[in-house]
């Protein structure tokens, strides 16, 4: 085979991205009662969505498949080939199917459509062709349907599959803005990225607790202060009362003052030079907010309190960095 080393690329790539584009862009004034009837099913649903595909659509369902399960729906993928082999015993008749094929006859497909039927589960088809086999026979169409494909050949599918991911993008945000999944529900699928780093996590999960946070009492001297905050290795330590009950703290800050004022470490007693007001925060509390009030006033450690303001735990803004809390 010929190879042309000073073809246009770039203008091959351009062709294929508009042709895509304007695909998309079709399938936005052919939305119908259908898409709605579509969205309606899968709330109703009792069970599952099952998407099916082959192929290159295959490929598409499975993603999907995805990205509903990830957004609030629970989904998951069947292989129309593996169906009929017995996998087709993973449906229930409280599942919805959501059957992927542009021409809408795919075989391994449409073949299904009795089974699916026999079990009295409704079928959604995002195809191309509503007159087709699978079109004819669903009880809700998604017309995804493309002028022509993004292969000058027009057999690859490239803009079919481009206008079938984006619709089934539609479907699963619409089901998303109506089910009201927010942000902390989606954390909750997702608690291994950065998100759920940021939802999930509290306070108490990050903090220090036990001997590891640094505590004096109100008449311990300022040099013994020091001794206690590089023992624990926090960068300041907690002034609390024989109750625990935060009365202060004292920080890197708190000691340039203390030097600059020239107040002998050994003689002055802690409370007097510690600050009597600090910010503190629960052990219940975000630990991204927690990371938000350090930013905001520009400090790097909170007393952490329990509701009657007894010291539970330290936090250290490093100790939330470490955790990938941003």
């Amino acid at each position: 085979m010929i190879k042309d080393l000073d073809f246009d690329f770039r203008a091959s790539a351009r062709r294929t991205l508009t042709l895509e584009r304007d695909a998309i862009e079709a399938l936005v004034p052919r939305l119908d009662a259908g898409f709605d009837h579509a969205c309606r099913l899968v709330l109703a649903c009792q069970g599952r969505v099952v998407v099916t595909g082959m192929g290159k659509s295959g490929h598409i369902a499975r993603k999907l498949a995805a990205t509903l399960a990830s957004t609030g729906t629970p989904a998951f993928f069947l292989h129309p080939g593996e169906a009929s082999h017995g996998d087709l015993g993973m449906l229930t008749e409280r599942d919805v199917v959501i059957a992927l094929s542009h021409s809408g006859e795919t075989r391994e497909v449409t073949e299904l459509l009795p089974l699916f039927k026999r079990k009295g589960v409704a079928v959604i088809a995002l195809s191309g062709r509503r007159a087709s086999t699978l079109g004819r026979h669903a009880d809700a169409f998604l017309d995804g349907g493309v002028e022509k494909e993004a292969c000058p050949l027009n057999l690859a599918p490239t803009s079919s599959t481009t206008a079938a991911l984006a619709l089934g993008d539609a479907l699963a945000i619409a089901l998303l803005e109506a089910r009201g999944f927010g942000i902390e529900d989606f954390a909750l699928s997702h608690p291994g990225g950065s998100l759920g780093r940021q939802l999930l996590l509290t306070v108490a999960d990050v903090m220090h607790e036990g001997e590891e946070i640094p505590c004096v009492s109100p008449g311990d001297s300022v040099r013994d202060t020091l001794f206690e905050i590089t023992e624990k290795g926090l960068g300041f330590a907690c002034v609390v009362d024989a109750e625990r009950h935060l009365l202060g703290i004292y920080t890197d800050g708190d000691l340039r003052r203390t030097l600059d004022r020239r107040i002998d470490l050994d003689s002055v007693p802690i409370e007097q030079v510690m600050t009597s007001t600090p910010l503190s925060v629960t052990p219940s509390m975000l630990a991204a907010e927690a990371l938000r009030i350090m930013e905001k006033r520009s400090i790097t450690a909170l007393a952490v309190l329990d509701p009657e303001r007894r010291l539970v735990g330290a936090l250290k803004v490093q100790d939330l960095l470490n955790r990938g809390v941003v």
